[in-house]
């Protein structure tokens, strides 16, 4: 896919409950997160996302099914990507600086600013509480194996994006990349929506991120 083509949910209302938000996301179309560029990490759990927008917030929900999960991290800005953890890292236009958002699957959040992984601040977490999360965590019998299925739904308001005054989001360009990993799970391993090409495990290289349109 060159560009991923994010549709409005026209008659949905950015405050509408979460659980409703979750419900439209589902009837969506799935994008799947299954590149493993690094060898030295080969499993690859079964991870898919859904994304919509509506006005000025993007909508999101993450479908993950895995081996094992880990929730160390309850306090926003803290190391979720040691735990269950997808991510989404969006550049607005033609920024060359990028967010990173990350997301355990309790929901605690991790939010960065900058033009490489030397280059970042965090966000405030006052920004961060306006992104409301919903994460649902159960388990699943799979022949002898036993996987835990979860999932997180978020609504992405504008003003979480401190550094660019978004007032709507239709016709807007981004550069993106949707991420798995789980850096201290028993099977650590890293997975991207589009490629990279890195010696080691890195997620914070904009030149291989995707495009998207808001549509």
């Amino acid at each position: 896919m060159d560009k991923l083509r994010v549709p409005a949910l026209v008659d949905m209302a950015k405050d509408n409950a979460l659980q409703e938000i979750s419900g439209e996301l589902d009837k969506l179309e799935r994008h799947v997160i299954r590149q493993a560029p690094w060898k030295a990490f080969p499993y690859k759990p079964d991870v898919s996302f859904a994304i919509a927008y509506t006005g000025d917030t993007i909508l999101l929900k993450y479908f993950v099914e895995e081996k094992s999960i880990r929730v160390g991290h309850h306090t926003d800005n803290s190391a979720v990507h040691e735990d269950s953890c997808v991510e989404l890292f969006i550049a607005f236009d033609d920024d060359e600086a990028y967010y990173n958002l990350e997301f355990n699957c309790a929901g605690t959040c991790l939010l960065g600013y900058g033009k490489n992984r030397q280059d970042r601040q965090l966000i405030d977490s006052r920004h961060i509480r306006k992104i409301r999360r919903e994460a649902v965590i159960k388990s699943l019998a799979d022949s002898n194996d036993q996987l835990i299925t979860w999932e997180l739904t978020m609504a992405i308001p504008p003003g979480v994006f401190v550094y660019h005054p978004i007032s709507s989001l239709k016709n807007r360009q981004c550069r993106v990349n949707f991420y798995k990993c789980g850096d201290k799970l028993p099977e650590p391993h890293f997975l991207a929506w589009k490629g990279i090409a890195a010696a080691v495990p890195d997620f914070h290289l904009p030149e291989f991120f995707g495009h998207l349109q808001f549509v």
